[in-house]
């Protein structure tokens, strides 16, 4: 009976992290939220575009909640026609890009888990130039976000790549990372902090919300709640044996 238990604990020892990117390894970069919609960089982009591109930014929200669009896809060609009418170009997107910062403790965090042996995996429903960012800063394994933007070569807004990678669709994506590993949900951690996460928690043995909405705290193995201004991501290295 002890060498069954023993093996079982084995093959359900934690060996790959997921993590949300904005508000939860970065700064949470605005505060306003509309139903079920998270901040995010979409909207810190508008606002930089002035008053008017934050205004149509936020009709988008709008029509998201009300069930407007067939799924995140439609929502973010819509968003990014509001960029592009407003004049977004590369230098702009990437200053502001550049302009978020990680919260305290991350980049040891990821240290060490690479300690531990984790596997790590990044989904987001935000901006791939800044998954690839913290992907090369903190040698993130796997990363998978929702808009690519492609420039022409006056910085102007030539295409795109979408990947319907939030919401429903952040899902998809844990899944198949699970299934390429050969892992079960017992064998998976998440860290988040938004609604949209809510999918993820409980889709994995061990969850973990990082100052995060209620909704989430709710469905979570695990609640951290810092002071704002003293966030410190290494506090979940309490719960990641």
């Amino acid at each position: 009976m002890r060498v069954m238990a023993k093996r079982k604990m084995l093959e359900n020892k934690l060996r790959l992290a997921f993590f949300d990117m904005e508000g939860t390894i970065f700064k949470k970069t605005v505060k306003a939220t509309h139903g079920r919609t998270a901040p995010s960089a979409w909207t810190l982009l508008a606002e930089h575009l002035g008053p008017e591109a934050a205004r149509e930014e936020s009709e988008t929200k709008r029509k998201w909640n009300s069930g407007e669009y067939a799924g995140y896809v439609e929502w973010m060609e819509d968003t990014i026609r509001v960029h592009q009418k407003y004049g977004l170009t590369r230098d702009f997107f990437e200053r502001v890009m550049n302009s978020i910062m990680y919260h305290g403790g991350t980049k040891e965090t990821f240290q060490e888990l690479k300690k531990r042996s984790y596997r790590t995996a990044l989904i987001s429903g935000g901006f791939k130039a800044q998954a690839d960012r913290a992907q090369v800063d903190l040698r993130i394994d796997h990363a998978f976000a929702a808009c690519e933007y492609f420039w022409d070569k006056n910085g102007k807004l030539l295409h795109w790549n979408l990947l319907p990678c939030d919401y429903e669709g952040k899902l998809d994506f844990m899944q198949l990372i699970m299934k390429e590993h050969g892992l079960k949900k017992e064998q998976c951690a998440f860290v988040g902090d938004g609604k949209n996460d809510i999918h993820l928690a409980k889709a994995v043995g061990l969850s973990i919300a990082f100052n995060a909405d209620l909704e989430l705290q709710k469905v979570c193995t695990y609640v951290i709640n810092q002071p704002k201004g003293e966030e410190d991501f290494r506090e979940i290295l309490k719960y990641l044996p």
